[in-house]
């Protein structure tokens, strides 16, 4: 079971969101600090962190997977969202020089086929930064949040499957500490609480980052030749076309 796009927008107009995004904002800007015309995509539902590099990057795309729907973003001028189908992404080879995937490998049935398509897509120097609910911490034990649905992950299972789609990971990092309740005390010192954390149980975070690179000598992945429907992506808020979903 998962939520779909509007449950999740919903949780980030609530207090507890607007303090998830603030605290995994700042370590995702702090990350790409430097990305200017980078062409950066956002897989999952990454809009709450993707508004952070309009101006910067060029392009700037948040790409909606089927399962969770998509929403029209940003709420003024062109949107740069689309709809797509995960393991058949709407990009050319090697485009991409930044993917942040969240809200997503979690809730995945074909992660390593989602991975390896990231793989293709993202160009030699590129990089993929991953935020996924920590199995060792409370936010993927309570479903108040979107963390606390899906799959979570140790750092060691997801070590294995970013090495199996031909990742290579470089950074590793803990975040979301306080406690995933909408009590004022916790919301007014979400800092204290991250630092807090850090210091006394480090690995007990609510999510894991990982920054991945890809391996370039990893052999270019086999697309299924077995007819299956197609999702041709559209922008959010438009209304597709009758026989826009293909059988190819």
């Amino acid at each position: 079971m998962h939520l779909d796009v509007i449950d999740i927008k919903d949780f980030y107009t609530r207090p507890l969101g607007q303090v998830v995004r603030r605290l995994l904002g700042a370590r995702i800007r702090a990350r790409w600090s430097d990305i200017k015309g980078c062409r950066t995509f956002g897989l999952g539902f990454a809009t709450p962190y993707l508004g952070a590099f309009r101006g910067q990057a060029e392009p700037l795309g948040a790409l909606m997977p089927a399962n969770l729907g998509a929403i029209t973003w940003p709420d003024q001028g062109q949107s740069l969202s689309v709809l797509v189908d995960e393991t058949d992404l709407p990009l050319i080879d090697e485009i991409a020089d930044r993917i942040l995937l969240v809200h997503m490998l979690e809730w995945s049935e074909k992660s390593r086929a989602l991975l390896r398509e990231i793989w293709r897509v993202l160009s030699p120097n590129g990089l993929l930064l991953l935020v996924v609910p920590n199995r060792r911490g409370l936010w993927a034990r309570v479903d108040t949040t979107p963390f606390g649905y899906g799959s979570p992950f140790s750092r060691s299972q997801l070590a294995k499957l970013l090495k199996e789609a031909m990742f290579s990971p470089e950074e590793w990092q803990y975040a979301l500490y306080m406690p995933p309740f909408n009590w004022r005390v916790l919301l007014r010192w979400p800092l204290f609480w991250e630092r807090l954390g850090l210091v006394l149980w480090p690995t007990f975070s609510g999510v894991i980052m990982v920054e991945a690179t890809k391996q370039v000598y990893a052999a270019v992945p086999v697309r299924e030749v077995k007819a299956r429907r197609r999702i041709v992506p559209v922008p959010a808020g438009v209304t597709p076309r009758r026989g826009s979903l293909a059988r190819q």
